[in-house]
């Protein structure tokens, strides 16, 4: 078990690696010299001799292989550079900004789940009838609605019309009800399709003809059996969803105006802010293998199957 989780973590290093040399090159690859975007954002004239001395400082004038060594050697140490922008280091305002998002992350993901637990376990136990037909076209409607559309929607309904939550920022847990949903309501399709049908798998199993034989209560066979076993999946995919969400954050912090790395790294797109980009596609990459690992590693410690085809 153990030399399979160690060979798992050591297969993920190389995709870093490549991740981080292909980021670097398509940002080194802009038609905007980092130079100028520096200047300009510095609201320094630009001229000749102004861009040789920035690129000199900011070593843009050595070989490319040696600046992506460069900045790898820093990246492995957490030090990103400056922001262009704010001239702080680019590693200490990312984790000022990434518990925002990730309280945004992780609320709309529990929201998620706890919308689609039960519409999913009833639709399969009520199978082709009003409720699963209702609740199947309100997943359809849910994955088909763009988030910034869905949410400047609710702001409209819930904010300015009633008034009930506030209209954008990062406050309290009224904050937080408007962009969880906005962000969840789309996983709530994906997940409630995905527990009808393995519900619907396992209420054909042999187990659960048994025990309805054995006369043991229907809400037991469901809620300690079916369930057990047909949440399993759902617990993976929420699992992979968690990078899904963390980059789907951007809009949804742009509509909300909620302070996280998201709507800072659109800041920084715009504003040519070279540091941050490549802090920020790094950072959310590792954090969605991290979660694809672990999710891996639970695999391993729950069935027994997947072990031993890694064994192999």
């Amino acid at each position: 078990m153990t030399w399979l989780i160690t060979k798992r973590v050591i297969s993920v290093l190389p995709i870093l690696f490549g991740v981080s040399v292909i980021t670097f090159l398509c940002v080194r690859l802009l038609p905007v010299d980092p130079a100028e975007a520096y200047l300009r954002l510095s609201k320094i004239p630009i001229s000749d001799e102004a861009v040789a001395l920035v690129r000199t400082e900011l070593g843009l004038d050595r070989p490319l292989y040696v600046q992506y060594l460069n900045w790898l050697g820093g990246a492995l140490r957490l030090d990103f550079g400056t922001s262009y922008i704010s001239k702080k280091p680019v590693w200490d305002e990312m984790m000022t900004y990434l518990p925002a998002t990730l309280q945004l992350t992780f609320s709309s993901i529990a929201l998620a789940f706890v919308i689609s637990l039960p519409i999913g376990i009833l639709s399969a136990l009520y199978k082709d009838r009003l409720f699963d037909h209702f609740s199947r076209t309100l997943s359809f409607i849910g994955a088909a609605t763009p988030s910034f559309c869905l949410g400047f929607l609710l702001i409209y309904f819930f904010s300015l019309k009633l008034g009930y939550f506030p209209v954008s920022g990062r406050g309290g847990l009224l904050h937080l009800v408007l962009p969880s949903l906005t962000l969840a309501l789309a996983s709530v399709a994906v997940y409630t399709r995905m527990l009808r049908g393995s519900t619907l798998d396992e209420l054909h199993q042999p187990y659960v003809l048994y025990a309805r034989a054995r006369g043991i209560r229907e809400s037991l066979v469901i809620g300690k059996h079916v369930l057990k076993n047909a949440i399993t999946p759902l617990i993976t995919t929420m699992g992979m969803h968690i990078g899904h969400k963390l980059s789907g954050s951007i809009i949804v912090e742009n509509v909300f105006a909620w302070p996280g790395i998201g709507r800072h790294f659109v800041n920084a797109l715009f504003g040519r802010d070279y540091p941050v980009i490549l802090c920020y596609v790094l950072l959310v990459t590792t954090i969605i293998i991290v979660c694809n690992l672990l999710i891996d590693i639970f695999h391993m410690i729950i069935d027994p199957r997947v072990r031993r085809k890694g064994a192999d």
